[in-house]
């Protein structure tokens, strides 16, 4: 590629010159500077040129080129995509050595299909509709992965599920244990804002005492398995997703699937045990925390003695509030593990794919939690529980 540095920029200017041989023959002769910050004819003038015209070849020459960059490759470029077009014979051996090379390599691979950005917009309605219908497949793909964990869990209670222990175990370890830090942190904050939110409105009435019935009932009903499950759909679900999401762009389930073994039994059964057995240990875990942030406001700040405060929960709080929440933190553990394995055993075949899954694992179980526990707790008022 050649440079010319005794023209001032402003006297850099690109000359293509169209020339008729005959009736079928058309040259095409370049010179003068083709450079970025040189002035030169559009090429789509010179298109419009050759239009209309009955040509069987056009003859590119070079006439006195003083500079060239990537201006002048890209700008035959456009001329060869019009002559494949039209089924014109190009000839450019008459051009530098260096321009001939670019443009044979940039016509050597063609242009992969959708590379180029789309400026196209959709209508209101199509987006509607492609709404619609990416709805239906995914809740199509959600009643699919039921149907085989159902399966996958008769055949467990069979005994002929396939799967390792220490799996379960380490499972276990990651959603119980390791995750009593947040989950203290978080019920304990809890039950602070609950006492402070209820006392500003019981201190009206010089009702402070019910402080402790209104953290006891909110945190073992309601708070307590829904803020633990929130926790766990952000730490576990979205690990779960991560996990399988890998698994799946390393092609080892599919692995698992060659082999005989079902994906299913194998990678989803544990985890979602894991779940089940921890998440009702966490919410009593978080009812403790979130009663005992009751406790610090009631005493601190509203002189409670710990006497009166334990003496009024013990008084508001029966069995059937225990259950009630154990039974949501069961039915919220299976929720979470649907979420997180249905999205990871669906996850793409790239990284941002497995990014993609973990967030929607995460989305998906907040909105499953959210709506469960708004039926449940309409099921329980209805049936007086």
């Amino acid at each position: 590629m050649s440079e010319s540095n005794s023209a001032s920029q402003a006297d850099l200017v690109g000359h293509i010159a169209v020339q008729a041989n005959d009736s079928t023959t058309l040259s095409l002769e370049f010179s003068g500077h083709w450079l970025r910050s040189a002035r030169i004819r559009p090429v789509e003038q010179v298109l419009a040129e050759l239009n209309g015209q009955s040509l069987q070849s056009i003859v590119a020459k070079s006439n006195d080129l003083q500079a060239w960059d990537s201006r002048l490759p890209s700008y035959l470029l456009k001329i060869a995509e019009y002559c494949d077009g039209k089924q014109i014979q190009l000839d450019t051996s008459n051009l530098p050595d260096g321009v001939q090379s670019l443009l044979n390599l940039a016509r050597a691979v063609p242009e992969r299909t959708g590379a180029r950005r789309s400026q196209s917009q959709s209508s209101v309605l199509m987006n509607i509709g492609n709404s619609v219908v990416n709805l239906v497949k995914d809740s199509q793909g959600l009643m699919v992965f039921i149907g085989e964990m159902i399966l996958a869990s008769w055949t467990l209670m069979r005994g002929q599920a396939r799967f390792r222990m220490v799996d379960l175990f380490i499972f276990i370890q990651d959603v119980g244990p390791s995750g009593f830090p947040i989950v203290s942190l978080i019920s304990l904050l809890v039950g602070l804002i609950l006492a402070f939110v209820g006392a500003l409105q019981l201190a009206m009435f010089g009702a402070q005492i019910y402080i402790a019935d209104l953290v006891a009932l909110g945190t073992v009903r309601e708070m307590g398995p829904l803020m633990t499950a929130i926790i766990m759909s952000g730490r576990t679900g979205a690990a779960y997703a991560a996990q399988l999401g890998t698994m799946n762009v390393n092609s080892e389930i599919d692995a698992l699937r060659t082999m005989g073994i079902s994906p299913m039994e194998f990678l989803v059964m544990p985890r979602m045990i894991a779940l089940i057995l921890m998440m009702p240990l966490l919410t009593m875990y978080a009812d403790f925390m979130g009663i005992l942030g009751g406790a610090l406001v009631s005493i601190s700040a509203f002189d409670i003695s710990l006497t009166q405060y334990y003496n009024e929960i013990t008084k508001a709080v029966d069995l059937t509030d225990f259950m009630v929440g154990f039974f949501k933190s069961v039915v919220f553990a299976v929720l979470i593990a649907i979420a997180g394995c249905r999205r990871g055993m669906a996850c793409g075949q790239s990284a941002s794919a497995v990014g993609d899954a973990a967030t929607a694992a995460v989305v998906d179980s907040i909105v499953y939690l959210v709506v469960s526990d708004s039926v449940l707790t309409l099921i329980c008022n209805r049936l007086h529980i």
